[in-house]
């Protein structure tokens, strides 16, 4: 009897798990503003009331994925666009870094992607304070760097959303190339690599 409420806890977070993972297999076909909260639980195998003990209503649901998908990203993005290296060989091991993610978890890429400017205001709210932060946190990493010297608080912000967005921009490329070796994905990140080094150009030569 004693072990009871921590078998009930591990069958609570598996049923959360699972209702998370049919979602966001179901969410590949179609956006969140058209899912049932029953095809959900449908897909698990469960009751419709056993959804709301997990979430309230669908954005819920997908506020929650919003913070699985983007939640971890934090420390790679930094290490991504932050480095004040601008070098060829540092460009493109940023570019493979996403491309990596991209294959890693096409399903979370495929949903930010589509709800970023969706139909659901809490979870489109939940993705920009995520990427909200994401710039917040490398412009103060960009702020260190000496190349930064003289630029205005605005500017650095200005700067690193422009990182951030990049990123997203190159993930959503990727998410729709076929999968490597073929010709479109080497296009995907020779362009990638070109934007990302325009923006360094830029970077540089901004105060001029």
């Amino acid at each position: 009897m004693s072990h009871t409420p921590g078998v009930r806890q591990a069958q609570k977070l598996k049923t959360r798990r699972a209702l998370l993972d049919a979602a966001l297999t179901l969410l590949e076909e179609q956006s969140l503003s058209s899912l049932g909260l029953r095809e959900v639980t449908r897909a698990v195998g469960v009751a419709p009331t056993a959804f709301y003990r997990h979430f309230r209503c669908t954005a819920d649901l997908g506020v929650a994925l919003v913070d699985e998908a983007l939640g971890s990203l934090h420390p790679m993005i930094r290490t991504t666009v932050s480095d004040a290296d601008d070098s060829e060989e540092r460009i493109a091991r940023a570019v493979e870094l996403i491309a990596r993610h991209v294959d890693a978890f096409p399903a979370h890429v495929r949903f930010i992607a589509r709800e970023r400017h969706g139909g659901v205001q809490r979870v489109r709210a939940a993705i920009q304070e995520q990427l909200g932060r994401f710039a917040r946190e490398v412009c103060d990493e960009l702020a260190k760097d000496p190349q930064s010297a003289g630029w205005s608080a605005d500017d650095l912000l200005m700067l690193a959303h422009l990182y951030v967005d990049q990123m997203l921009v190159t993930a959503s490329l990727f998410l729709e190339a076929p999968p490597a070796p073929s010709a479109e994905r080497e296009r995907v990140a020779r362009l990638a690599a070109r934007q990302l080094r325009l923006i360094s150009v830029g970077r540089r030569h901004w105060r001029d």
